[in-house]
């Protein structure tokens, strides 16, 4: 194994990966990349040497500055502030309804970046993402908030589109996707992105332009580094195009338990803790409405009393409304700050599950271009066989031929003094009857010979079937015999012909598979290497955004119980303020009477003392 340059985009150790084995031998070679390291790529063959294809600005696709970018080196005015050096935040400031370029109204959404403003409609949000999806196979892509269910557009109809809630969500989750965006290494120096945040030109233009305008129809079928590279070999029309499902002989154990986390990773998310969290957050709902329908009910009772008591209703009144306004405080933090990330999460998932189909199929693309080269080399291996035997047998049929023509042409010419079947000589000068006995001789010479030439042709033909019977045609038979006579002589093609004109094919193909089992190994060894660098950046993202999440949870409920102990604390205050029961000691003459009056003061009293004033 040689040591190849491999330019990964993120800076990271590449793991070496497992070898395995395989017949076929494949020398790939490219120019070299700046940074050195060896790895093996997991299926290829033995000495399989594998060079990075030369990526432009340290990542792929054309009008894309991939990679950090120099000072001085930006594609425009947005990408320079991107990259500004300051902590740069992408805002959705409002959420406008418009009829604008539609006939029907809809919802865009106002996006403020530095000095630039820009109009996007939830659609145009989609299909950003989409693209750079095609554009970056090998990427994680941040999600977008998730459509609105049939349900919901079942149950609101019309309005399901102006539902303020919905619309306030998407505000939020679509400014974390741009930010998210923003703050990748690799996609915030894509020049679409920097125009969809521009706003100069319309959406539709830029999906009419360079690069999504190149991106071709199946993805699998171009260069991994670069979907959008015109000059892409034409041997990628020769990879196969597997589905995810179609199994592998020799996976790699890395993806393997990275495929096993993320589905453990997506079944506890998408299970028990958004369904949790779901339920929390119902019962802090209704534990918010509880409260101010209660607070309404204290403070009415409040006007129906007068004096302190009066004073101590309505207080604790307030202390119940700042309880249901805390709440709802505490829920809208709740659902920014954990259920929204939490299903944010969820959704990465799945984007990771589809990242890692990708480079599944990639895998086993190489797999079936191995096998198909190796069916192909086994097939040419057969016909170059037949070719040999053909022309052996060949030449054995041409020695045989060129031995019996002359010895039978030779044997069957008549001797000038031999005699005729009448016992006359065939000498000159013997009259008439002598004439018509030359020519009877010379035609019975030039019959045999026309039978030798046709004993001599039947060697190398078969017999022929001789004239067939004569059958009486059904109507409408001329078109099936026409179709016969064109079948057969579909089928009676030089059999020579066709097998060296198979050889020339077989041989082309092979060509083109070998050419495509080195793009092929070229684009798996990329694929690996930036996906599992790319998941590596994912999980220090996780796991910063975890710890943020739950510190977040933490300190909502902190402002949560303080604000309520403060409010009730007010309320105690207020409510002491009430005049002791009439039936209950004062607590001086408590502390003045020793302990036997303390102890008797706690004693019930005949209430009818109250009655008549005693």
């Amino acid at each position: 194994m040689e040591p190849f340059e491999d330019e990964n985009p993120f800076s990271t150790p590449d793991p070496p990966l497992s070898s395995a084995s395989s017949n076929s031998h494949v020398d790939v070679s490219s120019p070299s990349s700046p940074a050195n390291h060896t790895a093996t790529l997991p299926t290829s063959p033995p000495h399989l040497t594998i060079q990075a294809p030369p990526l432009r600005g340290g990542f792929p696709s054309s009008g894309s500055g991939h990679g950090p970018p120099s000072k001085g080196d930006f594609c425009c005015v947005r990408g320079q502030w991107l990259h500004s050096g300051e902590d740069v935040e992408i805002v959705i400031t409002d959420a406008q309804k418009t009829s604008e370029n539609s006939t029907s109204p809809y919802i865009t959404y106002v996006i403020r970046s530095g000095n630039a403003v820009s109009r996007h409609r939830y659609s145009e949000f989609e299909s950003l993402r989409s693209n750079l999806t095609r554009l970056y196979p090998t990427l994680i892509i941040p999600p977008i908030p998730s459509k609105q269910s049939i349900s919901d557009y079942a149950i609101k109809q019309a309005k399901a589109r102006e539902d303020v809630a919905m619309i306030a969500r998407r505000k939020r989750m679509l400014q974390a996707f741009l930010n998210r965006i923003a703050r990748h290494p690799i996609i915030s120096n894509e020049h679409v992105f920097h125009r969809f945040l521009q706003g100069e030109v319309s959406w539709t233009e830029i999906l009419h332009s360079p690069p999504i305008s190149q991106l071709p129809k199946n993805i699998l079928k171009a260069p991994a580094h670069n979907p959008t590279d015109s000059n892409a070999s034409l041997a990628y029309e020769a990879l196969p195009n597997p589905s995810p499902a179609h199994p592998l002989r020799r996976p790699d154990q890395r993806f393997l338990d990275s495929e096993v986390f993320t589905n453990k990773f997506a079944s506890h998310l998408s299970g028990p803790m958004e369904r949790v969290t779901r339920r929390t957050m119902k019962r802090w709902t209704d534990y918010a409405q509880d409260h101010m329908e209660l607070g309404a009910i204290w403070n009415g009772f409040s006007l129906n009393e007068s004096g302190e008591l009066a004073a101590s209703i309505e207080k604790t009144g307030q202390a119940i409304d700042t309880t249901y306004m805390s709440t709802t405080r505490l829920l809208q933090d709740l659902e920014q700050n954990w259920q929204e990330p939490l299903h944010e999460y969820s959704q990465f998932a799945s984007i990771i599950k589809k990242l890692l189909a990708y480079r599944h199929q990639k895998h086993v693309q190489l797999e079936m271009t191995q096998d198909a080269l190796e069916a192909r080399r086994e097939s040419l291996t057969e016909l170059e066989k037949s070719e040999r035997e053909a022309k052996r047998l060949a030449e054995a049929l041409d020695r045989g031929r060129s031995r019996s023509v002359p010895a039978a042409s030779a044997s069957d010419l008549p001797s000038p003094d031999e005699p005729n079947e009448d016992g006359a000589s065939t000498g000159a000068g013997e009259g008439e009857g002598e004439g018509e006995g030359e020519r009877e001789q010379e035609g019975e010479g030039e019959d045999e010979e026309d039978e030798q030439h046709v004993n001599a042709a039947s060697v190398f033909l078969p017999p022929h079937p001789g004239p067939s019977p004569v059958k009486r045609r059904a109507p409408g038979m001329g078109l099936l015999s026409a179709l016969s006579y064109t079948i057969h002589g579909m089928m009676d093609a030089d059999p020579e012909s066709a097998r060296r004109s198979g050889i020339s094919k077989t041989r082309e193909t092979i060509s083109q598979l070998e050419d495509a089992l080195h793009l092929s190994a070229q684009d798996l060894k990329y694929a690996s290497s930036t996906i599992q660098a790319d998941l590596d950046r994912f999980q220090r993202q996780k796991v910063a955004d975890m710890r943020e999440m739950a510190i977040s949870m933490a300190r909502s409920h902190r402002e949560w119980c303080k604000k309520n102990l403060e409010a009730w604390e007010e309320a105690k205050k207020e409510i002491a303020k009430i005049p002791e029961h009439p039936n209950r000691i004062p607590s001086e003459r408590v502390s003045t009477a020793g302990p036997s009056v303390a102890g008797s003061s706690t004693a019930r009293r005949d209430s009818t003392a109250t009655i008549n004033g005693r």
